[in-house]
């Protein structure tokens, strides 16, 4: 099992929403089962489960995990196909979010259609190598920094920008034959407080 998928297909991705099929993912991520063993789970007889469980394997969100005999019958034991799924923007082509539109880096509207991109992109690197059963050579940063006040934030950023910016030019080369490009993507955003938490206490970036 892969702990995270891209789904790419307009139709898995609909097949992935239906909230009967998005609880029949939830429990197969977390072990192979039957669609008995599923209808006493979400409370649904077992034909509709079955029907449910085979729009999911025609869309490679499920896929077969073994078979046992129980009296005269088999059963098919299903697994989910990742832990986890992200939908491509791929899926709504036609209204995908393209960050040339317009460029802000102070916009948080930017950065979703940057991040949109990101996902879209880094979904299409790993198809493409998984058919060609390759890696995709990557590399994330994630960190969390706590600024004393605004003026501290914006002082960083000017200081990332430049840092960033001299790195790109020291290895940007455009003549290098053979060379490829590769995509550099800084982030900076809020901290995303618990769902529980009162409206009053969510930031505000002007």
């Amino acid at each position: 099992m892969l702990d995270v998928s891209v789904i790419e297909d307009a139709e898995a991705a609909a097949v992935s929403l239906e909230p009967i099929r998005a609880r029949l993912l939830a429990e197969l991520a977390g072990g192979p089962a039957s669609a008995t063993m599923l209808a006493a789970r979400v409370g649904l007889p077992r034909q509709k489960v079955n029907y449910h469980l085979r729009a999911l394997e025609k869309h490679g969100l499920v896929e077969l995990a073994g078979e046992r005999r129980k009296g005269n019958v088999t059963e098919r034991l299903m697994r989910a196909t990742a832990a986890s799924y992200v939908i491509s923007p791929t899926a709504l082509a036609a209204v995908q979010p393209d960050p040339a539109r317009f460029r802000d880096q102070l916009s948080a509207r930017w950065l979703l259609a940057v991040a949109a991109r990101l996902v879209r992109d880094v979904g299409m690197l790993i198809t493409g190598a998984d058919r060609a059963r390759q890696r995709v050579a990557t590399y994330a940063l994630d960190g969390e920094v706590r600024f004393a006040s605004a003026a501290d934030r914006a002082a960083f950023v000017e200081e990332l920008t430049r840092g960033v910016g001299a790195l790109v030019a020291k290895y940007h080369d455009d003549d290098a034959e053979g060379g490829r490009p590769h995509r550099v993507v800084v982030a900076l955003h809020p901290t995303v407080k618990p769902r529980d938490a009162a409206p009053n206490e969510i930031e505000a970036t002007p």
